[in-house]
């Protein structure tokens, strides 16, 4: 393995067997307990195929994808408390983890206690942890808690004590899963300056987590993962939007509807940032840009055009037509561009999807509609209640006269 590279994953994959039972009986009851694999049937389940890349040394690797993608299955095998089935993974330096909630803790054991167990597990000497105790306490904010047995430790305290302990023992490489997210808001800020300090000393970092602003923020390269495979492997915002993108898709398929009589179709949609340039992703307040290409089989006066936005489980969140807008389309007939322009779209961070729909208008003829079938994704760095966020101001009014 070359000096300047920490990690190398070189054609792992992770197999797991999973057993069946079609129907349980009395013979198969008494099979299972004499240990006979007799009756039993089992189907195979990569979690991990045919995975190859390298870390090189004070790189942060961001590990993103689907639930089930095999992120967890893949730190598991680089921290060794997995083997990989097939290939190998080669790791040099002192490896800390973070990979599940109380991942080795012992539930009967004082937080204290688990500490120096920490210790003793990654090769330090009960002197070097006694040096290191107060410094981890004390990034834990557990003081008051820390000779109580961690089996009583709520979820976030978990987390903390973990993070301090991974951190505090000044690994060469750390490996964090999504268990961050269990912290509030004040730790995760904690864990991310301590982050910051690692990446800053030449610390190598693997990082899975669900937070696409987060994760583009700490890493220098993203990996994506899709059913065991590695889709993609670039820098982060590239990344991040094929992720999306391939998310919005796939939910799409479960909203998507396209009806009509078809004397008059929807033939293109395209769907343009405020630059022109045609996109998926934009920012919360952006505004969007729409060109609608239609083909009239025949003259139809009077025409409606309309549009909604839509959230993940296709809940209109906001829409208008031509008639509610005061644009009158006197008749249409062959080709031709409508342009839509839908200024501010003030949306949460998350999924949506566009329709269109072309009618009479009387509403009684549907030509053409596309329901849910243009999928978007919004960035938002604010806090925003619901989906949308309506313009406002809070004024202080004066005293009410009389008043005391």
């Amino acid at each position: 393995m070359p000096d300047e590279e920490a990690i190398v994953v070189a054609h792992i994959g992770k197999r797991f067997r999973l057993r069946e039972r079609a129907q349980r009986t009395l013979k198969g009851t008494v099979l299972d307990l004499i240990g006979s694999s007799a009756g039993r049937r089992s189907r195979e389940f990569w979690a991990l195929r045919h995975v190859n890349f390298g870390v090189t040394r004070g790189e942060t690797l961001g590990v993103i994808g689907a639930n089930g993608a095999g992120k967890s299955t893949l730190l598991a095998l680089i921290a060794g408390t997995m083997t990989p089935t097939e290939g190998r993974v080669e790791v040099r330096g002192m490896v800390s983890s973070l990979l599940e909630l109380g991942a080795g803790f012992h539930p009967d054991l004082t937080g204290r206690e688990n500490v120096f167990l920490y210790g003793s597990i990654m090769g330090l000497s009960r002197r070097q942890m006694r040096e290191r105790f107060e410094a981890i306490v004390d990034f834990a904010e557990l003081a008051d808690f820390i000779d109580q047995p961690v089996k009583h430790y709520s979820s976030g305290m978990y987390v903390r004590l973990g993070f301090a302990v991974a951190v505090e023992v000044d690994p060469d490489i750390l490996l964090v899963d999504e268990v961050l997210a269990v912290g509030d808001e004040n730790f995760r800020r904690k864990c991310m300056a301590r982050m910051s300090e690692f990446r800053e000393r030449g610390k190598t970092m693997l990082v899975i987590s669900h937070d696409l602003d987060t994760i583009q923020k700490v890493s220098d390269r993203i990996l994506l993962l899709d059913q065991g495979r590695i889709v993609d492997l670039g820098m982060p915002e590239s990344v991040v939007k094929k992720y999306q993108t391939s998310v919005t898709q796939r939910m799409a398929h479960g909203v998507r509807r396209e009806w009509g009589n078809g004397e008059a179709l929807i033939e293109d949609v395209r769907i343009r940032n405020e630059s022109g340039v045609v996109a998926e992703t934009f920012r919360s307040g952006d505004s969007v840009r729409i060109e609608i290409v239609y083909n009239a089989l025949r003259r139809i006066e009077n025409p409606v055009f309309g549009y909604a936005v839509s959230d993940e489980s296709g809940r209109i969140v906001s829409g208008s037509n031509t008639q509610i807008e005061g644009f009158t389309v006197p008749a249409i007939e062959g080709t031709g561009t409508l342009h839509l322009h839908i200024d501010g779209l003030s949306l949460a961070k998350g999924a949506y999807f566009l329709s269109f729909s072309l009618h009479s208008a009387d509403h009684k003829t549907h030509y053409h509609r596309l329901d849910n079938y243009f999928p978007v994704w919004f960035d938002c760095e604010r806090d925003i209640v619901g989906c949308c966020r309506f313009a406002c101001r809070w004024e202080m009014g004066g005293a009410t006269p009389g008043a005391a």
